[in-house]
């Protein structure tokens, strides 16, 4: 297959290497459109008023200087033809469960490859220490010769989250849905070198909800989690009462 690599940890990043490597050595063909330098939590801004640049940095390996949703709406009108098959986000280091997946670049950059029209995967690595990417590079290539990517529907993307586990540790897969998670001490005060008090928004790690079939049940379990995402934000059992509503009131 012909396979558009992009991420939101940067063109250089090692998840992004590694799963590169591994895809080329299971016979795919790899084009790369990343960004420039971290994007992480940049969800799906793009840069609507900032010139960019689009940087030839190897064969077939472009860096581009915006946002992860930016590497996809410029690859796809300056890099690519249409003969695209799949579209991967990833591999991200850390992990993009539950509400995560709103802020997420990695699977931002996904959902607009699914605007764009291609099939499209994020996958991220659920640790932020002694990554084990190559876990997650191999069971990609394993699903995708299973033909994963044939299953995604249009108007959908799969996000996959990888437990930090050796290869034959991990203990299957699993369809999930969409964890919960909680963040303590989630903003920091701290001094800058003027003695001026600043904050920062990221503090302990998450504490996931026990949810049944959720992603972070999964993982926790040793699984990989694989869930189907879809963008309808439409709440469509509220209809009958806010018809009711405007009825009454308008």
């Amino acid at each position: 297959m012909k396979i558009l690599l992009t991420n939101d940890d940067g063109f250089d990043a090692k998840g992004l290497s590694i799963l590169a490597k591994e895809l080329k050595q299971n016979g795919h063909d790899i084009l790369v459109a990343a960004p420039l330098t971290q994007q992480s939590a940049k969800s799906h801004s793009i840069s609507l008023f900032k010139p960019m640049k689009v940087i030839e940095k190897g064969e077939n390996l472009f860096a581009i200087s915006g946002t992860p949703a930016d590497c996809m709406i410029l690859a796809s009108q300056l890099l690519v033809d249409d003969d695209i098959d799949l579209v991967i986000s990833g591999i991200n280091a850390g992990q993009n469960m539950g509400e995560d997946v709103l802020y997420s670049g990695t699977v931002a950059a996904s959902i607009e490859a699914m605007f764009l029209g291609y099939r499209s995967i994020a996958i991220s690595l659920a640790s932020y220490e002694k990554q084990k990417f190559i876990t997650s590079a191999r069971y990609i290539c394993d699903m995708l010769d299973r033909g994963i990517h044939k299953q995604i529907e249009k108007e959908e993307i799969l996000n996959i989250n990888v437990p930090n586990l050796d290869y034959e540790d991990v203990k299957g897969k699993k369809v999930t849905t969409l964890g919960h998670r909680i963040y303590y001490n989630f903003v920091r005060e701290e001094k800058d070198d003027k003695g001026d008090t600043v904050y920062f928004i990221g503090g302990d790690e998450p504490h996931w909800s026990k949810i049944e079939n959720s992603d972070a049940n999964a993982i926790e379990q040793g699984y990989i989690s694989i869930t189907p995402i879809s963008l309808n934000f439409t709440k469509t059992s509220s209809f009958h009462k806010m018809k009711k509503w405007v009825k009454k009131n308008c």
